[in-house]
């Protein structure tokens, strides 16, 4: 059974599960219980006649739902981490490999997904030509939880057809447009569950049935096509919505020509940053745009080595964030400020030198740097942004970090300008502050659990309601919190915390 179908799987007594399938369509449904009739659904024929397709593919035990319907669990926002979510449920709770019920608890899970976009991508500003992953292919939805779930990018490999021509580029490192690919098509085995262009507004407490107690969650969220509200009721809300433009303040003024990296792929000149963004950017320009001048400014004194070694690459290692989570607040400073070279303000060493390739192949025809149509600025802070002209060019005040002779500042303009600059992880303050009431935490600060449940009043709130933060712990879970490495094992960890052992 292609895990395209939705899979409501339901205990009967003590018999077997009684698996109802019904296709995206709604052309067919079909129900296998014992004693029952099959009927006979082409589509599903054709599915299992795909080249390389395994009719006992795994169901995702993914209920629909209705707006108004009581939810099990919503998970706010449907990019990696959500998804990762729902391939985890899809394997701890779905069909097995032989097509056989699942764990020992087989349940009907009612779950639904909010996502702001109209559909599903990754840094889709960021799908540059040759652009690479940075992580090992491994560290895919579900490999390091799960080797055998259909979610695998092997398994994805395979079922598009490219698994040989794959293996013979000796890579585990993918392009980052394959690995989007790969995501997507994860994400649609699970388009009825998900509702896109939702932008969620507010999480709040409600008495839903005692009285007493806040035993619910009220998910209020906004249609960003018609401006339509919803309001949506669940006992457990994650909230997975990734980072957002982490702009200077010197740039908050909203200016087309002053685009982020997650905007890219449009005319530039001039790319702000230090990190793999910048670099990324700053070389795609040679490509995309042999005429144009370019510059790249950073504070920095050069561009960075990432720190990729087996030993440091361990601080991504699933089992590396117990031993964080546990250290004291002094020692995850520490182990922050020490293994930041393995994600900030670094760049991967093919690249770098690739970068310096070009910087030496105009320096053969053009010993003067202040002359070269491609330049690097180190050693600069930007602390002026304004207009000039009557064609709106931007001009940069940049100061000189490394200037002795008294002469630091410096304007230059450009057509438009590039901040990679990073993102912000914070978006959960805003959309839980109506749930302060029931926080546990005095300050006012939301503190996430080892299972990255947020601390909530048991006073004041049931037992069997939470809410979950994924994606912005890195204070309390460590540098990998934010990446792909662990999604994984996060994904089963968290789904294992709402509904395993029973609970729920």
């Amino acid at each position: 059974m292609a895990p395209g179908l939705i899979s409501e799987q339901i205990r009967i007594d003590n018999s077997a599960p009684m698996f109802l399938y019904e296709s995206r369509d709604s052309e067919m449904v079909q129900t296998n219980s014992a004693g029952g009739d099959e009927v006979h659904n082409p589509s599903l024929e054709r599915s299992s006649q795909k080249p390389g397709h395994q009719a006992n593919a795994l169901t995702p035990p993914l209920s629909p739902t209705e707006r108004n319907e009581m939810n099990d669990l919503v998970c706010i926002g449907f990019g990696p981490a959500g998804l990762g979510i729902a391939v985890a449920l899809n394997d701890m709770y779905g069909s097995d490999t032989t097509g056989n019920a699942g764990s020992e608890t087989t349940i009907r899970q009612r779950v639904r997904f909010l996502e702001k976009q109209s559909n599903f991508s990754w840094h889709p500003g960021m799908l540059l030509p040759g652009a690479k992953m940075q992580i090992s292919f491994i560290k895919d939805l579900a490999t390091l939880r799960d080797p055998r779930s259909y979610f695998t990018f092997l398994n994805y490999l395979k079922e598009e057809q490219r698994l040989v021509q794959f293996t013979n580029l000796s890579t585990f490192l993918p392009s980052r447009l394959e690995f989007e690919r790969y995501m997507r098509w994860a994400a649609n085995h699970f388009e009825s569950s998900v509702d896109y262009s939702e932008e969620v507004t507010s999480v709040r407490p409600i008495r839903y049935v005692t009285g007493q107690k806040y035993d619910r969650l009220e998910i209020e969220s906004r249609n960003c096509r018609t401006g339509h509200t919803s309001k949506r009721i669940s006992k457990n809300v994650v909230i997975a919505v990734g980072g957002y433009q982490s702009r200077p303040a010197i740039f908050q003024k909203h200016n087309h020509r002053i685009l982020h990296t997650s905007e890219y792929l449009t005319k530039i000149v001039a790319v702000v940053g230090s990190g793999q963004s910048a670099a990324e950017v700053f070389n795609d320009l040679h490509t995309r745009y042999p005429n144009a001048s370019t510059r790249l400014i950073m504070r920095d004194t050069a561009l960075r080595p990432s720190d990729d070694s087996p030993f440091v690459n361990e601080v991504f290692d699933p089992s590396a964030v117990d031993t964080f989570y546990h250290a004291d607040r002094h020692q995850r400073d520490e182990a922050i400020k020490k293994n930041r070279a393995t994600n900030y303000s670094v760049v991967r060493l093919p690249l770098l030198e690739h970068i310096y390739e070009s910087m030496y192949t105009q320096s053969i025809e053009e010993p003067d740097r202040s002359k070269w149509q491609h330049q690097i600025l180190p050693s600069r802070d930007v602390v002026g942004v304004s207009e000039e002209g009557a064609d709106q060019k931007i001009s940069l005040a940049l100061r000189r970090l490394d200037s002795g002779d008294g002469k630091n500042e410096e304007n230059a303009s450009f057509d438009a300008v590039i901040l990679a600059t990073g993102y912000k992880r914070d978006q959960h303050i805003a959309m839980l502050e109506a749930c302060q009431e029931i926080n546990s935490s005095k300050d006012g600060s939301w503190t996430p659990n080892r299972d990255y449940s947020l601390g909530l009043d048991r006073s004041m709130v049931e037992a069997d309601v939470g809410i979950w933060l994924q994606g912005a712990n890195e204070s309390s879970h460590g540098l990998a919190d934010s990446l792909l490495s662990i999604i994984a094992t996060r994904s089963g960890e968290l789904v294992q915390s709402i509904f395993g052992n029973g609970k729920r």
